[in-house]
């Protein structure tokens, strides 16, 4: 069995790790962190795991982490960066689901994050874990920096388009939706009911965080400088992301729908879809799964690119148990065989 710990417990992210880790066929919870419920039965916040968890919330201890096999940071950005180092050290793998090991350059970690990365010399190692790119270098990893959820669902929409012929990369668009559980579990007045509820806003538009994550990822796969644009939009739903990305592709005679059929066949959580479908987000929702769907523009040279997945399991803890498996050699689907909710 694994033995696994969890630093931050208690938000959206945080429980739905926890949901997951509890039915994966491999896994012992020893320790859950929270230091605002430390003491705290973990069903008693959650009685969703009555029956599954019976662990109290504790304050962090570092000698109680270092015993575990593997610990996930379920944390706010700047958390994990403080505590990762000693665990290494201690032996530990580590898998971030926040933004601490997702870019390479401490300079922009500090624009976009407003602090100093506190070890940069850990940022080279650290791979990041999209497993539909770096599925071999995750399995060998240490140190895991789960991808965000936006970055998530563009990335996987736009890489079999990067390295087609015709396509124009200066002028990528991705148009996303987001459900406000993706704004965390935090109380804030525009995540409240009737602030979200039957409006629709776009936020984020002179510079999301997770603009240079999404642009570090393209410009690694395809090896070349991208023209970008990323608008976020909340949306009064609580789960759920909708990409709609748009290509420039002037190159009449590719056969899109081959081309990505292709590239993910192998992938156990990418659907592409039947050619003309549209995915909705409705139909990922609990499950570790992206499906796409690929068009062209009526008289343009625009490919549209239809990309969804749940936040908060493929955009999140899905991902985090998939980078798990990897890292230890298991199934990769093991614990997330979950079909989506509906309705």
């Amino acid at each position: 069995m694994i033995k696994v710990g969890v630093v931050g417990g208690t938000g959206y992210t945080g429980v739905e790790l926890l949901r997951l880790l509890a039915l994966h066929p491999a896994v012992q919870l020893e320790v859950i962190t929270s230091r605002g419920e430390a003491g705290t039965p973990v069903a008693d916040l959650f009685p969703n795991l009555r029956g599954h968890i019976d662990l109290d919330f504790s304050e962090p201890d570092p000698a109680r982490l270092a015993a575990c096999d593997l610990v996930f940071f379920a944390t706010p950005n700047g958390i994990a960066m403080t505590m990762v180092e000693s665990l290494l050290d201690a032996g530990v793998k580590v898998i971030d689901l926040a933004a601490d090991f997702r870019l390479k350059d401490p300079a922009v970690w500090q624009r976009w994050y407003g602090m100093p990365h506190a070890c940069p010399a850990l940022l080279d190692e650290a791979v990041y874990g999209l497993p539909e790119v770096n599925r071999a270098a995750i399995a060998g990893a240490r140190l895991v920096a789960n991808p965000g959820c936006y970055p998530t669902a563009v990335q996987l929409g736009f890489l079999p388009l990067l390295d087609a012929v015709g396509a124009d990369l200066s002028g990528l668009i991705a148009d996303c939706k987001s459900g406000v559980s993706g704004a965390g579990r935090k109380a804030a007045v525009g995540t409240l009911l009737a602030e979200a509820s039957e409006s629709f806003k776009a936020y984020g538009v002179p510079g999301h965080r997770h603009l240079p994550e999404i642009r570090q990822g393209l410009e690694t796969a395809c090896g070349q400088k991208v023209g970008f644009t990323f608008v976020p939009h909340l949306t009064p739903m609580i789960r759920g992301i909708h990409a709609t990305l748009y290509l420039p592709l002037d190159n009449p005679a590719l056969d899109l729908q081959s081309l990505y059929e292709t590239r993910y066949r192998d992938e156990p959580f990418v659907d592409v879809m039947p050619a003309g479908s549209h995915p909705e987000t409705r139909s990922v929702r609990g499950a570790n799964q992206c499906r796409l769907a690929i068009h062209r523009a009526p008289d343009s040279n625009l490919v549209v690119v239809l990309s969804v997945i749940d936040n908060l399991v493929k955009g999140a803890a899905g991902q985090a148990l998939q980078n798990m498996n990897l890292m230890f050699g298991l199934d990769e689907s093991a614990g997330l065989h979950s079909i989506a909710l509906l309705p």
